[in-house]
């Protein structure tokens, strides 16, 4: 779990991070002065939880949040401040909690084991599948995987979806393409996608995620740490996360619950 904390009272920042160590050892924990530089690193290296002090010099910890939600709309916020007048602006954020200082290992323990967004990764994991909203897919700390070509990316997507049953280069092209004719144009520009597909997995060792045979292909869905997965499997943390959108930005994705 990687964890960022801001604070512009360089004591109070120390006490912070001092009690999310002790309430959490195993987890990437970073601190930060400067909003600016917790935004930075959120967008780079990802981010699980954010601590945020509200009463800050230059941007607030509430228009922190709303800059954070613009990176992940799932990521957990807990605010921690000693004023309380910015409670009804943080609640608004859907924020997962609020600390008041002096901030305790105790209340920072609390907090973490009622997430908004509970994190439960896979501890093999080679990527981490968000189908929840967008379609997005993520390295186990957080890191963003680089698709070399959009509809690279959606033959993924339609692999996930498909949960490891294995899919002919002819179906997955009609679930893209719809009503194009299947011809040699077309299937040729099916094996330059899968190409890149496996170029773009294989570049940050995730290749094993796709399992090819003759003219299909198919998701290991053991290597993958899926919220779609997990709902089916009634994960608590998953089935809260839901909330009606999935893989929003392709036309054929239709949420199935077959359980």
């Amino acid at each position: 779990m990687r964890m960022l904390c801001v604070d512009d009272e360089p004591l109070m920042l120390k006490m912070l991070e001092s009690a999310v160590r002790e309430a959490s050892p195993d987890a990437d924990i970073t601190g930060f002065r400067y909003q600016e530089d917790l935004l930075e690193e959120a967008k780079k290296g990802g981010c699980d939880v954010a601590f945020l002090d509200i009463h800050m010099r230059g941007m607030n910890g509430v228009e922190l949040a709303k800059e954070l939600k613009k990176v992940n709309p799932k990521m957990n916020i807990i605010f921690v401040t000693g004023f309380s007048e910015y409670t009804g602006d943080a609640m608004k954020l859907h924020a997962s909690g609020y600390i008041m200082k002096p901030v305790t290992a105790e209340d920072v323990k609390r907090e973490l084991e009622d997430l908004r967004f509970p994190l439960e990764p896979k501890s093999n994991a080679l990527l981490r599948v968000q189908c929840f909203g967008n379609f997005d897919v993520f390295l186990p700390n957080g890191e963003h995987v680089r698709f070399e070509r959009s509809k690279a990316k959606e033959i993924f997507a339609y692999l996930v979806h498909r949960h490891g049953s294995s899919c002919t280069i002819k179906e997955i092209a009609a679930a893209l393409f719809e009503d194009e004719p299947y011809d040699k144009k077309q299937q040729n520009y099916m094996q330059q996608l899968t190409y890149s597909l496996m170029k773009s997995l294989k570049a940050v060792g995730a290749e094993a995620a796709v399992v090819k045979d003759f003219n299909a292909l198919a998701v290991n869905p053991d290597v993958l740490d899926c919220d779609y997965y997990r709902f089916k499997e009634l994960d608590a943390g998953a089935v809260n996360a839901y909330q009606n959108e999935y893989m929003s930005q392709y036309y054929w994705a239709d949420f199935l619950y077959d359980i």
